[in-house]
Parts: structure tokens; sequence; C-alpha cells
């Protein structure tokens, strides 16, 4: 079981009224993102995280989701490579940042993209969301790098939604949140799934620290079921992340 100690947020700029949206839920409001922003910090102390808080850039809309930038394991970064062009230019900016706690740092390149909202770690194997914004070139290449630590990745085919992890959360000991098209994957029927309604389905993207499960604030059915798989709770607000297709794990880096 991996138990983190660390995470990395960026503080949401001004220009994240900006930010990539698929779907037409209006536009952030600023003053209350960042507002949401402090609450989700303060989610991720009660689950024993020291947290780094990087500044706004206001050059990146969508600089904020920072977990798409990283991918962050016990023996590695890797520095993914956006498959949107807008944010491409955000992983010059971690680099720097994950110089103060990793050694061994790698990076994907062209033609090869990834974010790393589409890989979902499992012990020391890694599922990786082939989608708009992940190719099967940068996943190869990230797999490559992981096997040089032992680790191994599969690959998946995204058929609906923006990321793997919109649907998907592994909550350690074998239990998986689940939605949609990833209930009826053979690749995930080994596990315990604690299916999420498709009326709830933005909760599937919650996040396991150390034996609590971050949950966005608002979905009664889906924190009765995790809580009856006997997790401890934590609610968070982030409406106006949601306005731009970002969910609780796109927020930080855990590690």
């Amino acid at each position: 079981m991996n138990k983190f100690t660390k995470a990395i947020v960026r503080t949401p700029s001004k220009s994240l009224i900006k930010g990539l949206s698929s779907a037409n839920h209006g536009i952030p409001n600023y003053e209350l993102a960042l507002k949401q922003h402090t609450e989700y910090i303060k989610a991720l102390i009660s689950c024993g995280l020291e947290v780094t808080v990087l500044p706004p850039d206001e050059n990146f809309p969508d600089s904020t989701f920072v977990e798409d930038v990283a991918l962050l394991t016990d023996n590695c970064a890797i520095i993914t490579n956006p498959g949107a062009e807008s944010r491409k230019g955000e992983i010059a900016a971690i680099d720097e940042v994950l110089s103060k706690f990793y050694r061994n740092i790698y990076r994907i390149d062209d033609p090869g993209t990834i974010e790393a909202g589409d890989i979902m770690m499992v012990g020391s194997h890694f599922y990786i969301g082939l989608s708009e914004r992940t190719n099967e070139e940068g996943a190869k290449q990230m797999i490559y790098i992981l096997e040089k630590y032992g680790k191994t990745g599969s690959l998946i085919n995204l058929e609906k939604v923006l990321h793997l992890k919109t649907g998907l959360a592994y909550l350690e000991n074998n239990n998986l949140v689940a939605c949609g098209e990833f209930l009826i994957k053979d690749e995930f029927q080994s596990f315990n799934i604690i299916e999420i309604d498709e009326s709830e389905s933005y909760a599937s993207n919650c996040i396991w620290v150390n034996n609590k499960v971050i949950i966005p604030l608002g979905y009664p059915e889906a924190k009765e079921k995790i809580v009856n798989a006997g997790y401890d709770i934590v609610e968070v607000d982030v409406s106006e992340f949601k306005k731009l297709d970002g969910g609780l794990s796109c927020l930080s880096l855990r590690f």
C-alpha cells in the first residue's frame, strides 16, 4: 500500500476563466475557485500531507491542474508531454520544482503525448488510458521508463471520458471506484468495484490519501457507497473546477 507524505498544488490564476472545457458548465468564479482551492489544501493537510503551494501562472489557464504535467513514483518523476497544445508550456515550470524532491527525472518526448490524468497507479502497475490527450507513443515511453524500476504498465482504450481518472479511482485494498464505460471493461473485473451511478459520475474522480478518501461535495449516493466500503470521507466543494473538466485528482501531485 502506498503511503503519501507530500503533495504539490498550484494556486489558480486569474486566467482560469479561459481554461479548456468540453462541456457547457459555465465560466468559473475566480474568487470562489481560490476559496475552494484553499479548502482543498486543508483537506490534503488533514490527511497528513506536507503541501507545497506553487504560485499562479497567468500564462497557462489550466495550470492549477498540476497532476497532468508529471507522474510521481517512489523511485522517479516523469514529466509528461500534454496533448493539449495550450498546456505544453506548463512542463518547464514543474521541472525546477521536482528537482527539489527527485534525483531521477525523466521526460516524455514528441511525438508522444501523455497527461497524468490518464494514469492510474495500482501498486507497482500503471493503467494508462489512450485518449485525445494521451497517445500510444506517449504511453509506451512512459511504460519504458517505469520498467527501469521494476514497474509495469498497460493500455486502456477510452471511449467517452476525457481522462482515465475521470471515471476511475483506486482506493487501495483492491477497491476500485468506477463509473460508465469502466464497469464492463475486462481489465477491471478482478477488483471490488464500487459502482457510481451516471448521475453522480463526477464523484468517480476521488482520491485515496492515507486511508481517507477525499470526494467532491454534493454526491450523497457516492459518498454512502464509499463510506460503506470502510473509508473515512473528507468532502471538498470543487464546483468551479468542474466547469473546466477538472476533478479532485487533477489539483495535486501526491507522493
